[in-house]
């Protein structure tokens, strides 16, 4: 009788609630599996890194107004010796090559408020078209500041300084050419382009050109 209640006892603690429980309660073991899941606070960790990358991309940013301001002090510096460019057309022609110019200028990222276009003959279109509205009408242009501005060699003075000053050797007196060029040097505050006889040019502003 003894011996009967050892076997169970013996099979009971061996056998019996290592196989059968384990088996039965190994389904509260998956239970702790969820609870390693908070190592998903990693997760909150790579936004941390992904935080300081913006920065990073906002002072590259911050270097793009140093681009205007490039080009600020480069006007008054310029002003004492602006570059100059020839362009090498006919009285008939000059006024034409200086449209290019002027386009390819606004093409290239020139504001069009920082170009001052003479002619020493013939008036430009634009500027004949202003002026039938008056006087008061063209110069008010000229203050508004935010176009390109068109003068004559006889009104080139009153127009003052422009980063660039254009001037298209259309015709007109020689005194005209001869005034107008050394006029528009001194207005040119960076660029002073050119456009008409290389000759006529060079005799006026001399071979710098």
């Amino acid at each position: 009788m003894p011996l009967i209640p050892e076997e169970p006892q013996i099979h009971e603690s061996a056998q019996g609630p290592r196989a059968t429980p384990a088996s039965g309660r190994t389904a509260p073991t998956p239970r702790p599996v969820p609870g390693p899941r908070p190592a998903a606070p990693s997760r909150p960790g790579r936004p941390g890194p992904l935080r300081p990358t913006p920065p990073v991309q906002r002072t590259p940013r911050d270097v793009v107004p140093a681009k205007p301001g490039l080009s600020g002090p480069a006007t008054p510096a310029a002003t004492a010796n602006p570059q100059i460019q020839l362009v090498p057309a006919s009285a008939e022609g000059a006024l034409d090559a200086a449209e290019e110019a002027v386009d390819l200028l606004l093409d290239s990222g020139r504001a069009p408020g920082d170009v001052l276009v003479i002619t020493t003959g013939a008036q430009h279109p634009w500027a004949e078209h202003e002026l039938s509205f008056g006087e008061a009408s063209y110069w008010a242009q000229l203050d508004a500041g935010d176009d390109v501005f068109y003068a004559d060699a006889a009104m080139a003075s009153r127009a003052g300084s422009r980063p660039v000053v254009v001037v298209a050797v259309n015709g007109g007196p020689a005194t005209a050419a001869a005034t107008a060029l050394p006029l528009a040097h001194s207005q040119a505050g960076a660029l002073l382009i050119v456009c008409g006889d290389p000759q006529q040019i060079n005799s006026v502003l001399g071979a710098g050109v």
